[in-house]
C-alpha cells in the first residue's frame, strides 16, 4: 500500500495509525476483562512494560548521536537517585535539548 505525500495523504496515514491504536487498545482491555490477575500474570505485566521500553530505547542508544546518548545516561543517573519517572525523563529531554541547542 502506497499513500502520497500530500497534506490529503498525511491525514489519511494519521486517522489509520489512530484506528490501529485505538482497536490495539481497546482489544487489549476486552482480552485482559476475561483474563484472572493474578500473582503470575501480574510478574508477566510487570516484566512486559520493562521489556518494551528495552526495545524502544536500545536502537536510539546503539544507532543515536552523542546527545540521545547522553540523555539516556542522565535520565538513568536520575531515576538512580530519585526513583521518579516523571523527573528523570524531565531531565534527559532536557540534557537532549541543551546538547542540541550548545552544539550544532
Amino acid at each position: 500500500m502506497s499513500l502520497s505525500t500530500s497534506p490529503g495523504g498525511a491525514l489519511l496515514a494519521i486517522l489509520i495509525m489512530a484506528l490501529v491504536t485505538y482497536l490495539t487498545r481497546s482489544g487489549g482491555v476486552l482480552v485482559m476483562s476475561r483474563i484472572p490477575i493474578g500473582p503470575s500474570v501480574e510478574r508477566f505485566i510487570n516484566a512486559m512494560s520493562g521489556s518494551v521500553l528495552v526495545a524502544v530505547i536500545t536502537p536510539m542508544a546503539a544507532a543515536g548521536d552523542w546527545g540521545a546518548r547522553l540523555a539516556l545516561l542522565v535520565t538513568l543517573m536520575v531515576m538512580l537517585a530519585t526513583r521518579k519517572p516523571l523527573f528523570a525523563i524531565g531531565a534527559g529531554i532536557l540534557c537532549a535539548a541543551l546538547w542540541r541547542f550548545l552544539i550544532p
